[in-house]
């Protein structure tokens, strides 16, 4: 059978004109281009060939390597080249003709090492395919054949090819490829009318060219493009090879910047569908010093986004570009350049490293108070970010300071009621928190919640973070059904907003998680830790302060179920993990190293449990304070080390002294005043002093049941030791 020679044949006659007519039999003819098909032939006649599957896939080549390989590497292999017949062929030549010194697995290395590289091995001359002899083998020119054909037939739509072969391959939206300069400034109504639907056929027509020769295809949203990664690859190579590089790239840079936003909470909707280009142009900066200005703030306001969503990798990556170009174009100080420098901060916060932000952020504060004055909004905002910073590091009268600062500040500047002046007291409420002092905490936390709904919405991320703190307060305070309610509206909400995995939604089923184990509810407390726990690792690392403070919960789980070996185990690589991390004195070292203390306790092994119980309280007592709770809860612990010692006048004076200090500051009926007056009557008990021992028991199962209910663990044990006592008095 005659054959054309090629696009760029010279022979007058059409194709169709060799094709000899006849009743029988069917002649097959292959083509890119669905327009040249319907030339020949109905549209009904066309048989479309699909996209080649990965079963299918592997199956080519297999058969065309001639031997069995691993078949995790070629899954690899065949995904890498997107189920590209021609590609998976050559790759199998390639292969096998340089074997045994290049494998499956070092092919795929090599193919992923560089864009350089890719186009090496798609160049590469694959023979045998049984195709026509005047056809090239090699995937790069075969494509970029057609290309050269369509620039030839229609150049606007070889055009819009060149610019889209920048974008992520999948989810291209139209306005992004859209010329915004064709339509014009022509004021005419009737004229621009016109114009711009001359411009709009054209753009259909140049997306149904590119659609014929199958170089990109229309999603289930029909706004929505998609176009192979391979594809795109031999598009920038054709671009390169011609100088025109660089100047579709600033294209693409220039269309990417006119339509990303800033990142905010209302902007995530149009942020989630142009991330992914702002990834892609994270690779490609351009040279041209207004398109790298304009390729900058792309990356800073696609690194806001990524914070917010938890892509702290993304966000740190693209804030360290942006703030070096912005740097070397604009300058230290200019404005642009903090905020780029603040951006990195965030992600450094966002991903545990709180040294290298906090260093970051008092740069950013000095300069923003230099260059903008000390009660600029920004200036402010940096104040703030540093709060937050100390108070992870538990530097909480620093973070207190800068909080009471921005708080008053934002007030008068701003109203009560400003989205900034809301965030502001909100982390005063969490810094009086983190002191222990929950009075305050929750009257400001209620305050700020109330008002956060009114003003932002129920699921703005700042209302989200009041709720969660005031649920943490009431937790802290003993109002469990109170917090358990908020912290299931914070979980469901971070779900739902923010996905399953967001660090968020995982700090709120964290506490969650905290609150059953407060009610006793260990199963679900444990099947929830765990969860998170897992999830922490997989998502934020092994030695992130979070998936830190997951171990420490779970371990205190399992710490309340006599799961003395699995708490130790996790103790032990907690305390070694966070003393690295965070530093020997960290507020969270310091509670794995209770916990510890704890758990050496209930083993038995007591003179361990008071050497680091001693070491613990004087830490506390210097980075908290002597009535923090967390070194009244570790004076309890050593009081009952002593008492199995049976060094009881020694338990007896601790406990007293935490009994008073809880009944001060927490309240007669707080969970940790009434554990306190526990521990108290046993000790006196053990001392045989039985009237003072029941009268407090008493007074404590009576408040037990009012705070707990009668069903709680924690009642049903002290109303139990309550009967003994009187049993035996009665024997007596």
């Amino acid at each position: 059978m005659a054959h054309a020679r090629g696009l760029n044949s010279h022979s007058t006659q059409p194709l169709f004109a060799y094709l000899p007519p006849s009743q029988n039999g069917a002649i097959l003819v292959t083509t890119r281009s669905r327009s040249v098909a319907l030339k020949l032939v109905e549209d009904n006649d066309i048989i479309t060939v699909k996209p080649m599957d990965k079963v299918h896939a592997l199956a080519l080549f297999e058969k065309k390597l001639g031997r069995k390989s691993e078949k995790k590497d070629a899954n690899k292999l065949v995904a890498a080249l997107e189920f590209m017949p021609l590609a998976i062929v050559q790759a199998a030549s390639y292969i096998s003709r340089t074997a045994p010194r290049c494998s499956v697995r070092q092919y795929i290395e090599e193919f992923q090492k560089s864009e350089k590289r890719k186009i090496s091995l798609l160049n590469y001359e694959a023979g045998h395919l049984r195709r026509d002899r005047e056809a090239k083998n090699s995937v790069i020119v075969t494509w970029q054949i057609s290309f050269d054909y369509i620039r030839q037939t229609r150049p606007s739509a070889a055009n819009l090819l060149a610019l889209m072969s920048f974008f992520d391959r999948q989810g291209i939206p139209e306005v992004l490829i859209r010329d915004k300069e064709d339509k014009g400034n022509n004021d005419n109504g009737d004229n621009n009318s016109l114009l711009e639907s001359t411009v709009d056929n054209n753009f259909e027509d140049d997306v149904s060219t590119l659609r014929d020769y199958s170089f990109i295809s229309v999603t289930a949203d029909p706004t929505i493009f998609e176009m192979h990664g391979l594809v795109q690859l031999a598009t920038r190579k054709w671009l390169e090879a011609h100088g025109k590089l660089e100047r579709w790239k600033e294209q693409y840079i220039r269309n990417l910047y006119a339509e990303f936003p800033r990142g905010e909470f209302e902007d995530w909707p149009k942020c989630r569908v142009l991330f992914p280009h702002a990834k892609s142009a994270l690779a490609q900066p351009p040279e041209g010093e207004g398109t790298l200005r304009e390729w900058a703030s792309i990356l800073c306001n696609a690194a806001r986004y990524a914070c917010a969503r938890g892509f702290y990798a993304d966000a740190e990556r693209m804030s360290i570009k942006s703030m070096q170009v912005r740097k070397k174009l604009l300058g230290e100080e200019h404005e642009f350049t903090i905020d780029s420098m603040a951006m990195l901060a965030s992600a450094y916060k966002l991903g545990g490293r709180w040294k290298e932000a906090e260093q970051l952020e008092v740069q950013v504060l000095e300069m923003r108070k230099k260059v903008l004055g000390a009660e600029h909004q920004n200036t402010l905002n940096s104040m703030a970010n540093l709060a937050s910073t100390f108070r992870d590091q538990g530097r909480w009268k620093e973070s207190m300071e800068l909080d009471i600062q921005v708080t008053e500040a934002e007030r008068k500047l701003l109203s009560a009621e400003h989205p900034s002046t809301l965030a502001s007291i909100s982390n005063l409420a969490l810094t009086y928190w983190s002191q222990g002092r929950w009075k305050e905490a929750e009257e400001l936390g209620v305050q700020v919640l109330e008002t956060s709904k009114r003003v932002l919405g129920v699921e703005h991320p700042n209302t989200l973070d009041s709720m969660l703190n005031l649920a943490s307060t009431y937790r802290s305070q003993g109002q469990w059904k109170k917090a358990e309610e908020l912290d299931i509206q914070v979980m469901e909400a971070h779900r739902r907003v923010l996905g399953a995995e967001h660090p968020y939604t995982l700090t709120s089923t964290s506490n969650l998680a905290l609150t059953y184990h407060s009610q006793g509810r260990w199963k679900e407390a444990e099947e929830l830790g765990m969860r998170v726990l897992e999830t922490r690792k997989g998502v934020l690392g092994a030695e992130h302060p979070d998936t830190l403070t997951s171990i420490l919960n779970l371990a205190a789980t399992y710490t309340s179920q006599g799961r003395w070996e699995e708490a130790e185990e996790l103790q032990v690589n907690g305390l070694e993990v966070s003393t690295k991390v965070l530093g020997a004195e960290h507020p969270s070292t310091l509670a794995s190293m209770a916990n510890l203390a704890l758990t050496y306790w209930n083993q038995g092994r007591l003179k361990e449990a008071e050497g680091l119980g001693v070491k613990v309280i004087e830490m506390r007592k210097r980075v908290l304070g002597a009535e923090h709770p967390e070194t009244l809860a570790s004076l309890a612990n050593l009081a009952a080390t002593y008492g199995d010692q049976g060094r009881w006048n020694e338990a007896e004076e601790l406990e007293v002294q935490v009994l008073e200090i809880y009944k001060r500051s927490l309240g007669a009926e707080h969970p940790h005043t009434l554990t306190s007056m526990n521990n108290l009557a046993f000790t006196l008990r053990v001392q045989r002093r039985n009237q003072e021992a029941l009268g407090l028991m008493r007074k404590c199962v009576q408040q037990l049941e009012q705070v707990l209910g009668l069903d709680h663990p924690d009642t049903i044990s002290s109303q139990g030791t309550l009967n003994e006592w009187e049993i035996e008095d009665l024997d007596l």
